[in-house]
């Protein structure tokens, strides 16, 4: 099947001349229907520029970009306004109508696109209930919380039925317990209703908790993409480096390193938790078929797309050539950083 989304050589030009900034520089990407895509980059890196282009609220300036099949680079307004309503978005301040109650901001896009009164109501109903928010439809937006707005601008978002939902810094205004509950619907809006998601965030615990595939966005340009858990696993880039170990903090700082060489004496090493095509190592029996004993002093576990991921640092024990040999048999199967001993780096 075609993708849903389809960037081709894509690029965004503001300006012109000695002005000219390009904020999206010859990108092509595919998102595929039922996904939830994300996109991550720091300040500047043009991601929600990127988006704002799938519902052409920026035009294209080179490159083709099809949605559901259709160039919307070659589409006259009045085509583009039929693709925008197979497209909902969710903003990072909400932008909801304070002079509206929360029913009132959900119903707006369908009294726009002329439904009638009684399923309009009937439809606000059923979106406000699927949120969580069925008690608010008579507050106005100065009385909810964080959280509860972005479930208002996620019921709106919905309101026409759309197939695609773009997602803008969806959680960078709320509180970490908030930003959870917002992802856990997100992820419902995915599975449950068959809504392609994409998110664009400067946060990669998002992406870690929530997409399926990722690009990761510098000076305009992808600079890398895939399976969130391969991004993850193996970061090729050093924009994607950065954004994982802000994330993980599964391993020991250079000062934490110091501190364990001071506390344990033994050899000290680093095991990637990785789940391959033979699931996870068991670093356990492996520290009982070399005969070493291994306790552990560091690392930290989580999970990406369900699957383990993180690292354990421990301090082997036990014959020196027992320890090599254990983590010879390791470097078989995942990554392993020998720190050494003593302060002294192997």
């Amino acid at each position: 099947m075609a993708p849903l989304i389809s960037f081709q050589d894509v690029s965004k030009v503001f300006g012109s001349g000695d002005r000219a900034v390009r904020a999206v520089d010859g990108v092509t990407l595919d998102v595929e229907a039922g996904e939830i895509f994300g996109v991550i980059g720091y300040s500047g890196a043009g991601k929600s520029t990127l988006v704002r282009l799938v519902n052409a609220l920026e035009t294209v300036t080179s490159g083709r970009l099809l949605v559901d099949g259709q160039d919307v680079t070659a589409l006259r307004e009045a085509e583009l306004r039929r693709v925008r309503a197979g497209i909902g978005m969710v903003f990072q301040q909400f932008n909801l109508l304070n002079s509206r109650t929360v029913a009132g901001n959900v119903g707006y896009p369908l009294r726009v696109a002329g439904w009638p009164r009684e399923r309009r109501a009937a439809r606000v109903a059923e979106l406000l209930d699927y949120v969580g928010i069925a008690d608010k439809a008579k507050a106005y937006p100065r009385q909810l919380s964080g959280g509860q707005k972005q479930r208002v601008g996620i019921a709106r978002a919905l309101a026409t039925e759309p197939r695609i939902l773009l997602a803008d810094e969806a959680t960078s205004a709320l509180d970490p317990d908030t930003t959870q509950d917002v992802l856990a619907l997100l992820r419902r809006v995915n599975r449950e209703l068959g809504v392609t998601v994409v998110v664009i965030t400067h946060e990669m615990d998002v992406i870690r908790s929530l997409a399926h595939r990722v690009a990761v966005m510098e000076a305009g340009k992808v600079v890398e993409h895939g399976p969130v858990y391969d991004v993850f696993a193996a970061p090729r880039e050093r924009a994607t480096r950065r954004f994982v170990a802000t994330t993980l903090k599964d391993r020991p700082t250079p000062e934490a390193l110091a501190r364990l060489r001071h506390r344990h004496p033994g050899r000290i090493i680093t095991v990637g938790i990785r789940e391959g095509d033979g699931g996870s190592v068991d670093v356990t029996a492996a520290l009982r078929a070399h005969g070493v004993d291994g306790t552990i002093v560091f690392g930290g576990i989580t999970e990406i797309d369900e699957r383990p991921f993180g690292s354990l640092t421990l301090e082997l024990t036990g014959p020196d050539a027992a320890i090599d040999a254990l983590v010879a048999d390791l470097r078989g199967r995942t990554d392993v950083d020998d720190l050494g001993n003593a302060g002294v780096a192997a």
